[in-house]
């Protein structure tokens, strides 16, 4: 186990929280919740690695918290293993039924319960490895399509619920066949990562987004971006990327590798992203490219 991870203990026994939170307090970050509507809301709002919960509790059993916990997007894949004194095979077996990922049995053995979070709370880490791998580009080491169609996804929703703008900005890399017919496509990988780094140093805020969409092609998300700021932003990108000088012979567009970038920002609505507000920034970016590359267009939705 890490200090960095977390486990939500929930059990309507003062002493037993105690004894929990003593056996793992040197090993991971422990939280406590002593009936079943406070484990939901602090399972929602803290995102814990795992979770230890009683069965037997007042108002809302074990057995229930754990449906409650799979119906929700934000805490359905937390795996929960309960601490109950029903040790009848039955109960096991029901508790594992309903998902559980195991089932520890009271009076528990102090040295056993340590053992077993720690093996779940390992393939908790292994897993979160393995999905963070599959949302880095190999390339650039920033975050790939997959990735950013979560986000998109995330912070439309977000915006929507509190009228915010939302800013998305797509730029391709101008007459990048060229620089690769020219210089090389090993040339050219280094210059699409060195494009990558630029562009994640213009992502200040938590919720801002640079991603590698495919090929020379990158996307911007700046959710809470108005379209004068996302404009100004896209306009610095731009003119970085210009001055970091990395020679392009066959440019029609300069002596040096520059970009063309389009997007757009609009107060999302409803929960589904609408298909017309990529299209809207691609349709930008067309509309710069066909105005000479090397610029900035951008629409208000």
């Amino acid at each position: 186990m890490n200090r960095t991870q977390s486990v939500l203990v929930v059990d309507d026994e003062k002493q037993n929280r105690g004894l929990l939170a003593e056996l793992l307090a040197d090993e991971c970050r422990v939280i406590l919740a002593k009936n079943g509507q406070q484990a939901l809301e602090r399972a929602h709002e803290l995102s814990p690695d795992l979770i230890l919960l009683d069965v037997m509790m007042p108002e809302m059993n074990g057995y229930q918290v754990i449906q409650a916990l799979q119906q929700d997007d934000a805490t359905r894949q937390i795996p929960v293993i309960f601490i109950s004194a029903l040790d009848a095979p039955a109960d096991e077996e029901r508790g594992l039924d309903l998902g559980a990922v195991d089932y520890i049995t009271k009076p528990f053995h102090p040295s056993i319960v340590r053992k077993r979070v720690r093996n779940h709370l390992l393939s908790v880490h292994h897993r979160h490895l393995l999905e963070n791998l599959a949302k880095i580009d190999s390339l650039t080491e920033i975050a790939n399509r997959r990735r950013y169609d979560e986000a998109l996804e995330s912070e439309w929703r977000r915006c929507a619920r509190s009228a915010s703008p939302l800013s998305l900005g797509i730029l391709d890399v101008d007459h990048f066949k060229r620089y690769n017919d020219h210089l090389g496509h090993a040339e050219g990988d280094q210059v699409l990562r060195q494009i990558a780094r630029k562009l994640s140093s213009f992502m200040r805020r938590p919720g801002d987004l640079v991603a590698r969409y495919g090929g020379e092609e990158f996307v911007v998300l700046l959710p809470n971006v108005d379209a004068d700021s996302a404009l100004a932003l896209a306009n610095e990108i731009r003119a970085s990327i210009e001055a970091l000088a990395l020679p392009h012979p066959s440019s029609p567009a300069g002596r040096y590798v520059t970009i063309s970038m389009g997007g757009i920002t609009a107060v999302p609505s409803g929960g589904d992203v609408d298909p017309q507000f990529f299209q809207e920034a691609d349709g930008a970016l067309y509309a710069a490219k066909a105005e000479g590359r090397n610029r900035v267009f951008w629409r208000r939705g």
